[in-house]
């Protein structure tokens, strides 16, 4: 869907924002000093004498943290704002230029745990505030539909910002985390106010918000939860065989109900009806049938990218047409065609940026490979696996691509490496008052029960030992959740190279800090996710609703 550019509406909301920010943050530092004193003399020895040197900083430098505060806050808003009016990248674009390489340690992933508490702090405190604000934004900038976040003052943002004025502090790494992890709590509770006193003012101003999209999870997730179901449904053939009938009207109807947006293209949804009318066996009309609800019911995942979904519509018609002469095609996820669904899914979700070139490129690749498919007269399952197949090729040439434009900085990561086993471990930087206990939980939403996983070093470890060259992995770098993938890794296994899914930035990373993110829920493996078996499942929710009816 196209936005609109912000309105005048909605710069003057970013301009209010900006105008109260000083008088947050000043009531942040009151509520910093205040805790801090009250609780300083429960403490003994060094941290007594650490976090009194931290508040007589805060203290003689309040009027520099809260310039370094502002700063960032206008600079992130700001730059928020130019993407949001910068017109889509051509076909011909390039990537955004990679940074500076830079090593990251323990000591690095120490802040990033304390950025990822503090943003989940603000995000639990402030959830529902924060959901009302954004169908006022969405409206302001003419998304109706909730496509996407675009409020500029998001917890990161301010969690960001907060970490910019701790750089103010003439102390340690230490003391500056110290300072993040005071801050939390007072913003976010000020931030929940914040946030309901902004929606209030745009309602007074008479902003229609847009309608949000409730999502219902199901029983025991949590928000920000990845893990999926990716098995396909072993009921399918007992679904089809079962299916109540008649259900040429009821197919008739629920294709209606499909919205109009995710069918259009250059290929529409056919009629299951059509392809079965020729066809006499019971058996075999039921299969096409089920093939054509499972499309239907990956159409309406609103997961998968507009861009990517006209494309896997290309192939319902040829699926239909196959389930008559493969039935394996019902039997499980693994089939080709639902393996070629599945990845060119989860390919182009690792990089998101549907200006991106590399996406533009991953399918310009599915469309001639779609084309080919679809011209078959006789549809069969060797079709299917050369296509799987091609899409492999593709993605191994692409990734041997980027290694190669690496070279020199996997050359300066292998003598690095070398150097490194001849030295003792640099000392910390932190220096300061930075309790382990207080590093050794993050908020339940960015982690699984470590339970069953045994001790963290240990699960760590093992998690290292099942990556392979090529993972895509989740992780929480520079204060942001992104989708990176694994280039490279030192012979020794100390550095690990991995590369942005959305730019050509890369990071080496420690293993020990590799270790220390996945302990605190700032890494894991991504899955390829079953678009195929969740769509069985929704079909197979269906068919016993009917059969109740």
């Amino acid at each position: 869907m196209t936005v609109s550019a912000p309105s005048p509406l909605f710069r003057q909301f970013v301009d209010d924002e900006l105008l109260r920010a000083p008088m947050l943050f000043d009531q942040v530092l009151d509520a910093l000093l205040d805790g801090g004193r009250r609780n300083l003399a429960g403490l003994q020895g060094v941290q007594r004498n650490a976090v009194g040197e931290m508040l007589q900083a805060v203290q003689a430098q309040r009027a520099r943290l809260g310039d370094y505060f502002l700063h960032s806050l206008r600079e992130q808003v700001q730059s928020e704002l130019r993407g949001a009016t910068r017109p889509e990248a051509s076909a011909h674009a390039v990537r955004p230029k990679p940074k500076v390489l830079a090593l990251v340690d323990e000591d690095e992933v120490a802040i990033e745990v304390e950025l990822s508490h503090t943003i989940e702090g603000i995000k639990s405190t402030a959830e529902y505030e924060l959901r009302e604000l954004q169908t006022f934004v969405a409206a302001m900038v003419g998304d109706l539909d909730m496509a996407k976040d675009h409020n500029p003052f998001r917890p990161a943002t301010w969690a960001r910002a907060t970490w910019a004025a701790s750089q103010a502090l003439p102390l340690s790494r230490g003391h500056q985390i110290a300072f993040m992890r005071q801050c939390g709590t007072p913003l976010a509770q000020l931030l929940r106010t914040s946030y309901a006193a902004s929606t209030s003012r745009l309602e007074g101003q008479g902003v229609e918000p847009a309608a949000y999209r409730t999502l219902i999870l199901p029983s025991g997730s949590r928000r920000g939860a990845r893990s999926v179901t990716s098995t396909y449904s072993p009921d399918l053939q007992r679904i089809s065989e079962t299916m109540p009938a008649p259900l040429d009207t009821q197919h008739g109807a629920r294709l209606a109900a499909v919205p109009q947006a995710a069918r259009t293209g250059a290929v529409p949804l056919e009629r299951w009806t059509d392809i079965a009318r020729g066809i006499t066996q019971r058996a075999d009309r039921q299969a096409v049938e089920l093939v054509s609800r499972l499309f239907e019911a990956m159409i309406a995942d609103r997961r998968v990218p507009r861009d990517v979904m006209l494309l896997i519509v290309r192939l319902h018609g040829p699926a239909m047409r196959l389930a008559t002469r493969d039935r394996s095609l019902l039997d499980h996820d693994r089939h080709p065609l639902w393996r070629f669904v599945n990845q060119l899914a989860f390919v182009a979700e690792m990089s998101p940026d549907a200006a991106d070139p590399e996406r533009q490129a991953l399918l310009r690749t599915a469309q001639l490979t779609l084309d080919q498919l679809s011209s078959e007269p006789v549809q069969h399952t060797g079709l299917y696996r050369w296509a799987w197949e091609r899409l492999q090729s593709y993605l191994e040439k692409r990734l041997k691509r980027r290694l190669a434009t690496l070279a020199s900085q996997i050359g300066s990561l292998q003598n690095a490496e070398l150097r490194d086993e001849r030295r003792e471990t640099p000392a910390s930087t932190l220096n300061g008052p930075l309790d382990a206990h207080q590093l050794d939980t993050v908020p339940a939403e960015f982690i699984e029960s470590q339970a069953a996983a045994g001790p963290g070093a240990t699960a760590a470890e093992a998690w290292l030992d099942s990556l392979a060259l090529g993972d895509w992995v989740r992780m929480f770098m520079n204060g942001r959740w992104l989708q990176a993938q694994l280039l490279w890794r030192g012979e020794r296994r100390e550095f690990w190279l991995f590369g942005d899914g959305s730019s050509d930035e890369t990071w080496a990373v420690r293993s020990r800090a590799l270790a220390l993110m996945h302990d605190h829920g700032l890494v894991k493996t991504l899955r390829v996710r079953s678009v195929v078996g969740q769509a069985a499942q929704r079909v197979q929710q269906e068919v016993a609703a009917e059969s109740a009816a």
